[in-house]
């Protein structure tokens, strides 16, 4: 069964190209995800059909309220085909930072949907009775959730099962392994004077694949040092760190 993927939004139309392009294209003429957008405005119950009120208590910036956001995700309940209770995702800049690590655990998933929130933000009603994640992209706000939607759902998605075409290509990403990803090279071998490392032009796959190790933990320590508190390293990658730190790498 394919992964489902439903985004409520006031503005879907902002799905469109990306929905509809690159690797998540692919993947859903594939068959491997179903994507689609629900505007839950369509879900308004008065003659106006607006989604948003003032804050009760007072303040700046209008909320947006339950009744619409119950009611469309409830509509996409009855359409799943799934058992499985679907992972209901509020795009939040409160919410837990989004990772490699849970871009993996969402990909094991049946459904996802995601709430994209607009204006001074969703009635706190939403949170505690139907969602049941909170996720954020970063310490800074958005005018709204879509494009923290979007990044989400391409990092979850290019996790499926032949959605790269090439079943390696996602297991050597950086953070994949605790670790920033190693430095690439192609063709040509050399440019403008900049050579390709021999190691890579050797054909020893081992001594390739111990280069590579210790370039992703040099880069790690250069770029992240807080990740290498997660990563397991032999011996000899436990020597190799400690001589970089001493000469100040």
């Amino acid at each position: 069964m394919s992964l489902r993927v439903d985004v409520l939004t006031l503005f879907p139309e902002m799905f469109d190209g990306v929905f509809g392009s690159s690797i998540l294209g692919k993947a859903h003429a594939r068959g491997l995800v179903e994507l689609g957008t629900l505007n839950f405005r369509a879900y308004a119950t008065n003659k106006h059909n607006t989604v948003d009120d003032y804050p009760f208590g007072g303040g700046g910036g209008m909320v947006i309220q339950p009744e619409p956001i119950f009611a469309a995700v409830e509509s996409l309940l009855e359409k799943q085909r799934s058992s499985r209770k679907p992972r209901i995702i509020l795009m939040c800049p409160q919410g837990a930072r989004f990772s490699q690590e849970k871009a993996e655990e969402l990909a094991a998933e049946d459904h996802l949907i995601f709430i994209c929130g607009h204006y001074e933000g969703i009635d706190e009603r939403v949170r505690e009775h139907l969602v049941t994640d909170e996720l954020s992209i970063g310490d800074f706000v958005l005018t709204g959730g879509e494009l923290a939607a979007m990044t989400m759902i391409d990092a979850v998605v290019r996790l499926l099962p032949d959605a790269l075409g090439n079943s390696t290509s996602a297991r050597s990403d950086s953070f994949c392994s605790g670790l920033l990803e190693h430095p690439q090279y192609t063709r040509p071998a050399e440019f403008r004077g900049w050579k390709v490392p021999d190691v890579l032009l050797s054909g020893h796959h081992a001594n390739i694949e111990k280069w590579r190790r210790t370039q992703s933990i040099e880069r790690t320590w250069k770029r992240r040092p807080e990740l290498l508190d997660g990563v397991e390293l032999s011996k000899k990658e436990k020597i190799f760190l400690e001589q970089l730190k001493l000469e100040g790498k």
